[in-house]
């Protein structure tokens, strides 16, 4: 592995150029100082984080089938939402779990954070196993239209090749949910 000092390839910020602010994410243009000392433009989406939860009952993996307009299609996902303003990751992924599932969880337990797209985004997603689920009533966010669903390892791996699931979060989770199986280890 190359050992490099940690500020020899920093990009400095020169400039901030707000481009837009909405209510879940905001875009700038900042324009910053290679490490050769040319100039070069950055787009950046800014996300305040979200959450996701890895909930398995009875051996299947509670999953919700939503309409995502970008895709212009269905997707499986992962229970999952982002972050409201000081609110803790914990807290959000409990919130999140019982509103699009209705499920309610005795424990979480941290599995991993990581972030989605590091070359233009700085979201932070956090990953949680949740255990001891209770069933109890959905109560989605009103622009939120979801189907729950139960699906086994290898449903989930065959929604996987079919791009029924094809979001980051959910596959890691999926791997992360057969790693575990296997070795018994987070």
């Amino acid at each position: 592995m190359t050992s490099y000092k940690p500020t020899e390839f920093e990009e400095v910020t020169i400039a901030t150029k707000p481009i837009f602010q909405g209510q879940v994410i905001s875009l700038q243009v900042d324009t910053v100082r290679l490490p050769n000392g040319q100039t070069a433009s950055r787009e950046i989406v800014r996300h305040p984080g979200a959450v996701c939860v890895l909930a398995v009952i009875d051996g299947k993996l509670l999953v919700v089938d939503q309409y995502r307009k970008p895709l212009n299609k269905m997707q499986l996902e992962i229970p999952a939402g982002k972050l409201e303003p000081g609110e803790q990751p914990e807290l959000t992924a409990r919130r999140e779990l019982e509103e699009e599932t209705g499920y309610r969880c005795g424990s979480l337990k941290h599995i991993h954070s990581f972030y989605t797209s590091p070359g233009f985004a700085d979201e932070l997603l956090h990953l949680y196993w949740a255990e001891d689920l209770q069933p109890g009533t959905a109560s989605p966010d009103e622009d939120e239209f979801l189907q729950v669903e139960l699906i086994t390892l290898e449903e989930a791996k065959t929604c996987i090749r079919q791009q029924r699931i094809s979001d980051a979060k959910t596959i890691t989770a999926i791997y992360a949910w057969q790693l575990y199986q296997l070795t018994g280890e987070w």
